[in-house]
């Protein structure tokens, strides 16, 4: 399964399984313990072993996941976005604004490295020292890759009943983000036909 780092940052803000939301960067212990899951794709653009996460880091990441998050719903649109910040999304050009900025904030030039025996993967020479500038920088990036590449066409926001996560199509008839939210919207659409029937029964002379 194809991973993104700007569809993993905007996917720290999920459905808790109990009919709330979680957020994975609550925390700075728990911002620590994803940026290290991320640690496979941010390789070539930060060594995850040498961020020190504080409170300043964390808070650096959540302000950009807004901006994605905002970017993300701009990119769906007009369908509605995520359930869980519709309601108070930062504006496009304050987001925009926001990202490109954080991605500024290291100079980069592609690299290409080849092991002997391996596939090819890209990476960046950064004479940037600061691994926590870095680590905004390749999440920025990522983002701007992301939502200038053809996953973009194919972003969606998951309508499952509770479900607040985007998610990329795999197949063109794909309406929720895996299986479990696509058996939980069915049970909700029969309840609700089942519903308006009763609802007509009770309403007949």
């Amino acid at each position: 399964m194809v991973r993104w780092p700007a569809l993993e940052l905007v996917s720290t803000i999920r459905h808790d399984g109990d009919g709330g939301v979680a957020d994975d960067l609550a925390t700075s212990q728990s911002a620590a313990r994803w940026v290290h899951q991320q640690a496979e794709l941010l390789d070539g653009h930060v060594d995850v072993a040498r961020i020190a996460m504080d409170e300043e880091l964390r808070n650096e990441i959540v302000r950009l996941r807004r901006a994605v998050r905002a970017l993300f719903a701009h990119a769906v649109s007009p369908a509605p976005p995520s359930r869980a910040d519709a309601h108070r999304l930062m504006p496009v050009e304050e987001a925009l604004a926001q990202l490109n900025a954080a991605a500024a904030r290291e100079a980069v030039v592609p690299r290409l490295d080849w092991p002997a025996g391996e596939a090819p993967r890209a990476g960046v020479l950064s004479a940037e020292p600061d691994a926590n500038v870095r680590l905004i920088a390749a999440l920025a990036r990522a983002a701007i890759d992301f939502l200038s590449g053809p996953q973009r066409e194919q972003l969606r926001a998951c309508n499952a009943p509770r479900c607040v996560r985007y998610f990329v199509k795999s197949h063109g008839r794909q309406e929720w983000c895996k299986p479990s939210c696509g058996n939980r919207a069915r049970v909700a659409r029969h309840y609700q036909r089942r519903n308006a029937v009763d609802a007509g029964d009770l309403a007949e002379p």
